[in-house]
């Protein structure tokens, strides 16, 4: 429903264990490699466990699809509330075992699939049962587990087993009675919920596989959602795909920290508010309590004398009073530009005064109309842009990462007093900042601006196309072919045949993760906004407006 209204191909919160979605945080990057040592290293038990809704599927269908070794064999239990001889039936089912010759028989099953092991480990194959939601199998069931790793050779176990589950099955295998199973353990990865960080990142890349073009949720937003979800990748679906919708029912391309919690409440049926409210309503409460107290006792307690005078001071009197001026002492008289010698310094002005000297014309309109004069084009609105062929982009960033996209952009700088101003960044000159503040061009350092700056900024940028279009691994676009034609001019190393391929292949992604990497960029594979602005920077015409081209900023 609000894909299309946030230019987005799918849907990017869907709670199905996509493993195109896995967002590698650092947790979840060990925990696979956990997994991926337990598929290629030989025998014994591996165990991952974490808490509902922290992608332990999600990382077993990554496993499965995209990191199993050619020579695996694998057996999915995906329903473990079973008997110790349907959980027999079921490996031999996974694994293709026929002729047994007597059903129901643990003997005849377990006799059936070593003959398989043996024959597969003759054959250089291996073997790996993979068991989920293993919190949930009874005692009779584990100890059938413990029994299948007896099935080896002289030299190696013929059987790999991983068992993923809730918290629960570390306590269940913590028993007195299941030691033995707990001791043929050979790695155990316990995975843990995102950080605030990690939270905002998993957000933002999930919204660019999905093809988002720009910054969807503010960071106010983001961080709302961590604190409401504890950074369960689950719940942030949930939340996030709540709080979208709710954006496009606004009408709003944002979403902010408010249509979060309305999300959040909506869900969970609760009403959420801000940390800040929910410890301040007691502390008024208090102090509302404490002032009627006071002011009670003070009233009863006041003399009649004093409520005399209260009452004389509203009373009209006429009065002579001499205003007495304090003694200023010597003052040192205001500089005069006409009086001071040629060769006079004259008093520096900061970044902070000029903006506010220029406070009325520091606003967003004046800014965009200058940027727009940058670039050629008649007076426009970003929305009237579009339909020439140009885009908006505004997010936040650093400076690092505005002399790669080597574009004029709108600043928003606050002053000190709090007020916000857009200023045109039109020229990086080494370590200053050549600025225009209201059509005047002023030059500070990096440093001044910085202390004004918190990374907020917007540029205009042609995509090749006409419209802004993300290109992800998988898709077929003809825009797609532009991308390899466009690489491969700008350095032979990232050429990906065909050219005229408009399929987004394996090898076009390993030369986009090249480019992004040597371009200091997220190394995603995915060609978003940034690395196609960049890409336009590298081939556009002497025209084209840039940072590093100051003769062109100062005409």
């Amino acid at each position: 429903m609000y894909t299309s209204f946030f230019g987005l191909n799918e849907k990017p919160f869907s709670i199905t264990p996509d493993p195109r979605y896995l967002f590698m945080s650092e947790r979840h990057g060990e925990a696979l490699a956990h997994l991926v040592y337990g598929v290629t290293e030989s025998g014994g038990f591996m165990q991952l466990t974490g808490e509902v809704g922290t992608g332990k599927t999600t990382l077993v269908r990554t496993l499965l699809q995209n990191r199993l070794p050619d020579n695996a064999d694998v057996a999915v239990v995906l329903n473990p509330q079973l008997s110790a001889i349907e959980f027999l039936e079921t490996i031999c089912e996974e694994l293709g075992i026929d002729g047994i010759e007597e059903k129901g028989s643990s003997k005849a099953l377990i006799d059936a699939l070593n003959r398989y092991l043996l024959a597969a480990h003759a054959e250089g194959r291996r073997t790996i049962v993979l068991v989920d939601e293993a919190q949930n199998l009874t005692r009779d069931v584990l100890e059938q587990v413990r029994l299948l790793t007896n099935l080896e050779t002289s030299k190696q176990k013929l059987l790999q087993i991983i068992l993923i589950g809730q918290p629960e099955l570390r306590e269940l295998l913590a028993r007195t009675d299941l030691r033995q199973l707990a001791q043929r353990i050979t790695g155990r990865y316990h995975l843990e919920p995102l950080t605030r960080d990690e939270s905002a990142e998993y957000i933002e890349h999930r919204l660019r596989v999905a093809g988002a073009l720009g910054e969807i949720f503010d960071s106010a937003a983001k961080r709302e959602v961590f604190r409401l979800s504890h950074g369960v990748p689950r719940l942030i679906n949930v939340i996030c795909d709540r709080a979208l919708l709710g954006a496009y029912s606004n009408e709003s391309r944002r979403v902010s920290r408010t249509l979060v919690r309305r999300a959040a409440a909506e869900i969970s049926g609760k009403v959420y508010v801000s940390p800040l409210l929910r410890w301040a309503t007691p502390v008024m409460v208090s102090m509302g309590l404490l002032l009627i107290v006071v002011g009670g006792w003070s009233f009863y307690s006041q003399p009649q004398a004093t409520q005399k005078q209260i009452a004389a001071t509203v009373s009209p009197v006429t009065t002579n009073l001499a205003l007495e001026l304090p003694d200023l002492g010597h003052q040192e008289p205001a500089f005069n530009a006409s009086q001071a010698p040629l060769d006079a310094p004259l008093p520096e002005v900061t970044l902070d005064e000029q903006l506010r000297l220029a406070m009325d014309l520091t606003n967003f309109d004046t800014a965009l109309t200058t940027l727009i004069e940058r670039w050629g084009l008649a007076d426009s609105s970003c929305e009237q842009l579009v339909t020439m062929g140009y885009e908006c982009l505004g997010q936040r960033g650093s400076w690092n990462n505005l002399r790669q996209l080597n574009r004029p952009a709108i600043l928003t700088l606050t002053d000190k007093l709090g007020d916000s101003h857009r200023v045109v960044l039109t020229a990086i000159e080494n370590d200053r900042a050549v600025l225009s503040i209201a059509g005047v061009s002023v030059s500070h350092d990096l440093d001044v601006v910085s202390d004004l700056w918190f990374g907020q900024y917007l540029l205009i940028w042609k995509p090749a196309s006409g419209v802004a279009v993300a290109l992800n691994p998988g898709m077929r676009d003809p825009y797609v072919g532009w991308l390899r034609q466009s690489l491969a001019t700008i350095d032979e190393r990232y050429r990906a045949e065909p050219l005229d391929s408009e399929l987004y292949d394996g090898g076009l992604a390993d030369r986009v993760r090249e480019f992004q990497r040597e371009h200091r960029l997220v190394v995603d594979g995915l060609a978003g906004r940034q690395t196609q602005i960049i890409i336009n920077s590298l081939l556009a015409s002497s025209d084209t407006p840039r940072l590093t081209n100051y003769e062109l900023a100062k005409d």
